[in-house]
């Protein structure tokens, strides 16, 4: 289907001084203009896609920013206005007094056809999450959603503008929108309370809304979603990992919780103690990730990819585009396992490389076979350095320099320092020891829980009265908290970011 573009560029044109949209109006690229950038005291430049083209060597005065801001619409909060009855949006850019000394003067185009990429999910009646990267088409996606919903199915549709960038500057909203009715927003800090007032006051079959951002904007979005009325949103991101891993916006796709799992189950699994799961059911039911302006990634089961991903199992992802008639295409491929969850150790066989003899001090010697049986590693521990090949020993024992320490550099024997008597940290220096350079790292994810747990262990064990983490964000330390609470240990934060880290205390 070929797409029809409407951009009222000739409206823009006419707010900004003659000598700057005279150039434009002569262009042949008109139709590629993203957007005009005015900057007190430099040359005013107009960005198309792929150039940056200057429009006037004479630097933009006060006088030339003052001229647009008098012929467009008031200044909201959020710095950005419109202009009546179409879909540009004008930004502001304030110095300290509240001057307006920058504007970013944003061509709005409303494309018709371009819907034909995800119009059976649109029609099936699930609520859809787009995501994407800034100006690669979200809001004009959404836009077309609302008309097709409104005008094709005949739905109730309300849009929530926060920014009147959907439907437009202005009471009278754009024709693009078709029959939608839309909602403005007074403050951007109140789009959550738009969105439930919506809900209760004008019984809505659609709710489309731009730009989930905050904690409380994607709690209203799951009470609406509850409450049986599809959402049709976009949100920041490009891709499904990167909002499980946004800690404000992962609820949208049902949040994440680490689960303490007891020894037999996780002996069954094959996996460590504490895991990461989805904590409920997702707001969305399938999320579409814009890759450009004709092609598009698509989860239709939000659950069970979130719930594949979290466990390290493949996925599989839809991609459709526009083929050269106009045409959509579709093919389906599998992705790789995700890094949230600890990747298998690449499997490293022992051939050609002599086991060695190593001789651990102050190190746990079942926790040393397992970290080599896990690794698939041929190790022997000798009993005493005269037939060891290296030394393996903590910091802190280094420290005291033990005269296991004192004969090992006396004979010239290696020594591998370990920071602490944890798996980890035996897995790290087992790799340093056999050169397995291609092993897959723990995402920060795994590492630090894994690391909380060998925390816990050494508290209860009664080592020390608290025990310090490493610092983390805060998305990890709120796993950790939640992983301590369930064994019964107290903890709080402290420090400052980024050095902000959970101290584990014992009750």
């Amino acid at each position: 289907m070929k797409k029809t573009i409407t951009d009222d560029l000739d409206i823009l044109l006419n707010v900004l001084p003659p000598p700057i949209a005279r150039p434009l109006r002569n262009s042949p690229d008109c139709s590629e203009l993203l957007e005009v950038v005015l900057d007190l005291g430099r040359r005013p430049e107009a960005r198309f896609h792929n150039k940056q083209v200057v429009l006037d060597p004479c630097e933009a005065a006060i006088e030339d920013i003052d001229y647009v801001i008098s012929r467009i619409g008031v200044f909201g909060e959020d710095n950005r206005a419109g202009i009546e009855r179409t879909l540009h949006r004008i930004s502001a850019i304030r110095n300290r007094a509240g001057r307006v000394i920058g504007l970013s003067c944003r061509v709005g185009r409303a494309v018709f056809g371009n819907i034909q990429l995800i119009q059976d999910l649109v029609e099936s009646g699930k609520s859809i999450l787009i995501l994407g990267r800034p100006g690669v088409g979200k809001t004009t996606m959404l836009r077309e959603v609302a008309r097709v919903l409104a005008d094709e199915i005949e739905k109730r549709v309300v849009i929530v503008d926060t920014s009147n960038e959907i439907a437009g500057d202005g009471d009278i909203p754009h024709p693009a929108i078709g029959r939608a009715r839309r909602m403005q927003v007074v403050r951007p800090s109140m789009q959550h309370a738009v969105m439930i007032e919506a809900v209760e006051n004008h019984m809505p079959e659609v709710i489309i809304i731009d730009e989930i951002g905050t904690e409380l904007e994607a709690q209203a979005a799951r009470t609406i979603a509850e409450r049986g009325v599809q959402l049709v949103g976009t949100a920041h991101g490009n891709t499904l990992q990167n909002l499980i891993m946004n800690p404000t916006l992962a609820d949208l796709v049902g949040g994440i919780q680490s689960v303490t799992l007891g020894d037999e189950e996780a002996r069954r699994r094959r996996t460590q103690k504490s895991i990461l799961e989805r904590k409920a059911p997702p707001t969305f039911d399938v999320i579409v990730e814009i890759q450009s302006w004709d092609r598009v990634a698509i989860h239709t089961d939000v659950a069970s990819v979130v719930d594949a991903i979290l466990r390290g199992n493949d996925t599989e992802v839809e991609e459709r585009w526009f083929d050269e008639n106009g045409e959509v295409q579709s093919e389906k491929r599998g992705t790789a396992p995700s890094s949230l969850r600890l990747n298998n150790h690449s499997k490293h066989s022992s051939k050609g490389t002599a086991p060695k003899r190593i001789f651990s001090f102050g190190i746990d010697r079942s926790r040393l076979e397992k970290s080599a049986r896990k690794m698939q590693l041929s190790i022997n521990i000798a009993e005493n350095l005269n037939s060891a090949d290296l030394l393996l020993i903590t910091k802190n024992h280094y420290r005291k320099n033990p005269k296991a320490l004192q004969v090992a550099q006396a004979s010239k024997i290696p020594v591998y320092v370990l920071r602490g008597n944890t798996v980890s940290q035996i897995e790290q220096s087992l790799a340093d020891i056999y050169d397995l350079r291609e092993r897959a790292i723990e995402d920060p994810i795994t590492e630090a829980l894994r690391n909380t747990e060998e925390a816990i262990s050494a508290i209860k064990e009664g080592q020390g009265d608290s025990l310090e983490l490493a610092p983390q964000n805060s998305f990890i330390r709120r796993l950790q908290h939640q992983l301590i609470e369930k064994c019964n240990l107290a903890s709080d934060s402290m420090g400052r970011e980024p050095n902000r880290r959970v101290r584990i205390i014992r009750k």
